[in-house]
């Protein structure tokens, strides 16, 4: 069996290590991890297992990392209907949390994420669902 190291470019333990210290997302950071592991010579059986990845993840991970560079690591978008849930939502939210409550004709003087998204939904015309207010 061919080793895989003779796939990648020369400085691409140099390319991941730069990628790891400059990621933010734990995904993206754990996917940097494993496609190192790979690239500097462990099988990729073995580095499946340590980082709980199934070998065909592990496997797309490597081939676009080789094919695209650290880019090839990223989400890529998916199908379907695009999320409600924005970060411009979570700034008014932010902010409709650290306000009283009875200020906006609430009842309570402390939130419940039913009211939230009420109150959210007469301020940005957005509407969420309870669900959405609290995983936010």
């Amino acid at each position: 069996m061919r080793p895989l190291k003779s796939h990648f470019r020369d400085d691409a333990l140099t390319t991941l290590d730069t990628a790891l210290k400059q990621t933010k997302e734990a995904r993206i950071f754990r996917r940097a991890q494993a496609v190192r592991a790979v690239v500097a010579g462990h099988h990729v059986n073995a580095v499946s297992t340590m980082f709980h990845f199934t070998n065909s993840a592990l496997r797309k991970w490597v081939q676009r990392f080789a094919n695209e560079g650290p880019q090839g690591l990223l989400d890529r978008p998916r199908p379907g209907r695009p999320p409600k849930v924005t970060s411009a939502l979570e700034q008014p939210l932010n902010r409709l949390v650290d306000q009283d409550p009875l200020e906006h004709g609430v009842r309570s003087s402390q939130w419940n994420c039913r009211e939230l998204a009420t109150v959210l939904a007469q301020h940005t015309g957005v509407q969420l669902g309870r669900e959405s207010v609290r995983r936010l």
